[in-house]
């Protein structure tokens, strides 16, 4: 089990996340591919990290733009595993040309 990161934990790593925003007990992120095939790509790289982790996103998929949704639902809220896996999401996104929209 992972503990309960605290609000000024949160607020610091997220200065390391430029790509992500917290929104209540989960943060979140916009990420647009150039293209259709790219956003799938993008999902299952991270589908194969998430199942190394043993740690899933939230994920809503449209054309070209996913939304992901990151917290640790057995602890109520966000834990250094939901700050690890956006990292490697933004890592993923920046390899496959994918950005933040918005």
């Amino acid at each position: 089990m992972s503990r309960l990161l605290t609000d000024d934990e949160i607020e610091r790593q997220l200065g390391d996340l430029p790509d992500w925003d917290r929104d209540g007990e989960a943060i979140v992120a916009t990420i647009e591919a150039p293209d259709f095939p790219t956003g799938i790509r993008l999902v299952d790289d991270v589908a194969r990290e998430a199942e190394e982790m043993g740690h899933h996103p939230d994920i809503d998929i449209r054309w070209r733009t996913s939304h992901w949704r990151l917290s640790t639902h057995s602890e109520g809220g966000l834990t250094q595993l939901d700050i690890e896996l956006a990292h490697r999401i933004s890592q993923a996104a920046a390899r496959l040309g994918a950005h933040r929209r918005g």
